[in-house]
């Protein structure tokens, strides 16, 4: 991922930090699941071809977001929400999970969201190009903020610090999978053709918030309502009935990452329910809290970056599909 967007693993040599690989996390039973049940909380998405990517004349070349071009989907349904610090609770009630954040030991938290029972966790150095990430020992889902902090208060919050590993495992369990980039972005979109955001072109149609960004100057001052994440279900829904596809928490998609990947006869390929195979960055979408004009304008509907599976961070969440 672009370090301002939030950086991987690898950066945590300029940290001073050791980058230990995770052990691999205990299997764990899949339940039987009604369709029901899998269903609950997910939207359906019909079919067919849409236009996907954009030209916008502030979007980043090098993130491959461009050209528009005509992508053919199947149907598909796709939760209308982030997965929650509630719904991921009862993930690891259920199976004794355990996060690649918790297996080595931190994750990067943004800096000046550091509580001062925490201070003493963050380990010196920064990263490079990004000051405001530091790495925090004892930070992960239960402890977004590092030790002393505790995400029991924002059940109906996106879980994060989650790696695109610590995703698919969630979905194997849930019984669906992450979405596919085409799907997301169509899914995204609201049945709208080329519109910058879920809602529209404008970013604050009649004065009107839309989205949790950051507000004020980055990374100083932020004027937001929120302090970091928003509940799952903030803002108005897009036309399809999903709930922030753009800001809040980045999203992880089953696709690896090619900033040239699309192609005239590109057509979207569904990944195995088990998984793509391991290795090679992974594609996030829908930026996050801290995205800003100023430096990273990944909200908009088109645009795109990429960590590697392993990588985690305080912004870091995602949604299924099936």
């Amino acid at each position: 991922m672009s370090a301002c967007c939030g950086p991987d693993r690898a950066a945590a040599a300029a940290v001073a930090c050791a980058v230990p690989s995770a052990p691999p996390p205990a299997d764990f039973a899949v339940p039987e699941r009604r369709p029901a049940e899998v269903l609950r909380g997910m939207v359906a998405v019909s079919g067919g071809p849409f236009l996907m990517g954009g030209d916008d004349a502030d979007a980043f070349p090098a993130d491959g977001e461009g050209p528009v071009r005509e992508v053919a989907v199947g149907a598909f349904h796709i939760d209308a929400t982030c997965v929650t610090n509630g719904r991921f609770a009862a993930f690891v009630k259920a199976t004794g999970y355990r996060t690649e954040a918790e297996l080595i030991g931190w994750s990067y938290v943004f800096g000046s969201s550091v509580p001062p029972q925490a201070r003493h966790a963050v380990l010196p150095g920064t990263v490079p190009g990004a000051p405001w990430w530091r790495a925090v020992a004892g930070a992960h889902w239960r402890a977004p903020e590092g030790p002393g902090s505790s995400a029991g208060d924002r059940r109906g919050h996106p879980v994060v610090h989650m790696s695109w590993n610590d995703a698919n495992a969630y979905a194997r369990w849930a019984g669906k999978r992450l979405p596919t980039e085409a799907e997301w972005e169509k899914a995204a979109r609201g049945g709208l053709v080329r519109a910058r955001f879920p809602w529209g072109d404008e970013l604050t149609p009649r004065g009107r918030q839309r989205c949790n960004i950051w507000q004020g100057d980055f990374p100083v001052r932020d004027a937001r309502g929120f302090t970091g994440t928003a509940p799952a279900t903030a803002y108005s829904p897009n036309g399809y009935g999903l709930y922030n596809t753009s800001g809040n928490v980045w999203e992880w998609c089953a696709d690896r990452f090619s900033p040239d990947w699309h192609f005239a006869d590109h057509r979207e390929t569904r990944s195995d329910p088990t998984g793509p195979p391991t290795g090679g960055n992974r594609v996030l979408r829908g930026g996050s809290y801290l995205c800003h004009r100023s430096y990273c304008n990944r909200y908009r509907v088109a645009a795109r970056t990429s960590n590697t599976p392993d990588s985690t961070t305080g912004h870091g969440g995602f949604r299924c599909a099936l």
